[in-house]
């Protein structure tokens, strides 16, 4: 068993559902992570985080969606998001090198998304260019309510996983 998983098993409930809330802030989905340890390996805990992924409602995934930042908006990740603030930072490094005018646009088609979907416009960031987000988001900014719920939450699960991996590194 990894040193991460040893201290994740180890800790005392309300510690863990901290750690839980840095993967995803879904309440529900901390809780109950909390009380599905102790995991006896890390494909054990992966699956356990996908099962009750599937059966979180609407309200619990637009919690989730609440704990992140907007994409692009690397200034204030560390300050208001604190650790979790540093690994979407991580994340979003394929934006580092962007032009002001690809950025801008970001800018304004996460205002836009907002205003039609009313939470961030959520995308796992990892391994993506600016342009590449870019363009994702203005094909997303065509889909119905609903659909992008359900693309946003898949986002949302590939997220957890590259922080759950984060979190079990960390021993």
């Amino acid at each position: 068993m990894s040193g991460g998983l040893e201290r994740l098993n180890g800790l005392a409930g309300e510690a863990a559902r901290e750690e839980f809330l840095r993967c995803c802030a879904s309440r529900r989905w901390a809780e109950a992570m909390e009380t599905r340890r102790p995991f006896p390996d890390s494909a054990a805990l992966l699956r356990a985080a996908e099962e009750v992924a599937s059966d979180l409602g609407a309200a619990d995934w637009l919690e989730a969606f609440a704990g992140h930042p907007r994409i692009g908006d690397r200034a204030r990740l560390r300050e208001r998001f604190g650790r979790a603030g540093e690994w979407s930072s991580r994340e979003q490094a394929g934006l580092d090198s962007a032009s002001e005018e690809i950025l801008d646009a970001i800018e304004r088609g996460n205002r836009s998304y907002e205003e039609r979907f009313g939470h961030v416009f959520l995308v796992c960031a990892a391994g993506k260019d600016a342009a590449r987000i870019l363009g994702l988001l203005r094909e997303r900014l065509r889909n119905s309510p609903d659909v992008e719920l359900d693309l946003a939450a898949r986002e949302q699960r590939a997220i957890t996983r590259l922080r759950l991996e984060r979190l079990l590194q960390e021993g």
